[in-house]
């Protein structure tokens, strides 16, 4: 990890560009921050035991996947310690999931068929909804549950937002959420809903942001 700020002060959010040095940071935080999200306890079951280990293989499985196609990955170090992170999949890569045979293999190896083809279904749909095909995906970010209400989640979103936007290859970025209290977070950064996914008893929301539109003034972020 870099961050070129050594003179900054510590207890200052820094956004930093990862590498495989903090795969394992990283893959703890994002454990954390899905184990409860409605969405992953959905297509994971979360009432049948293994629940755990399912959530940690697809976290393992998916972060090894971003790193082994070098898709561009950011985090926000708070006194030398990683409290948020971030994948950002290029606009083929997200849609292209379903044919990443070796890792569709793994998958089923370590999270099981049923789960795999859930989440593949899941994705699916959400492919269903783009409003175009060249636009950025943000399949996992996640900020360390200890540091959650600070306002490094606004902090993370911004980078990424930053970083797509110099990548002329998408236009636009795409995130979904299962959690409907994160909403006015995201609406306030200027994403506006592509539809639904019905989950169960809940809807997963997909949203969908212009980055060349202008950035709304800050608000308090949700994490």
């Amino acid at each position: 990890m870099s961050d070129g700020n050594d003179n900054k002060n510590n207890f200052e959010p820094v956004v930093v560009r990862l590498d495989e040095s903090a795969r394992n940071e990283a893959q703890s935080i994002l454990y954390h921050a899905y184990r409860e999200d409605p969405t992953f306890q959905y297509l994971f079951d979360h009432r049948r035991p293994g629940y755990d280990q399912r959530v940690r293989a697809t976290v393992r499985e998916l972060v090894d996947l971003y790193f082994e196609h070098e898709q561009e990955a950011v985090g926000v170090m708070v006194d030398h310690t990683l409290v948020a992170v971030a994948f950002v999949g290029e606009p083929e890569l997200r849609l292209n999931l379903a044919q990443q045979l070796s890792w569709r293999i793994r998958m089923v190896l370590t999270a099981g068929f049923a789960s795999t083809r859930r989440y593949l279904e899941y994705h699916e749909k959400i492919r269903g909804l783009l409003p175009q095909p060249q636009a950025h995906q943000l399949p996992l970010m996640g900020v360390d549950p200890k540091y959650q209400n600070r306002g490094y989640g606004r902090v993370l979103l911004r980078a990424v937002e930053r970083l797509c936007e110099d990548n002329p290859r998408g236009s636009g970025l795409v995130l979904d959420t299962g959690n409907s209290r994160y909403l006015p977070f995201y609406e306030s950064e200027g994403f506006r809903s592509l539809g639904k996914i019905r989950m169960g008893d809940f809807e997963d929301h997909v949203l969908f942001r212009q980055l060349s539109e202008a950035r709304p003034a800050a608000s308090a972020a949700p994490s």
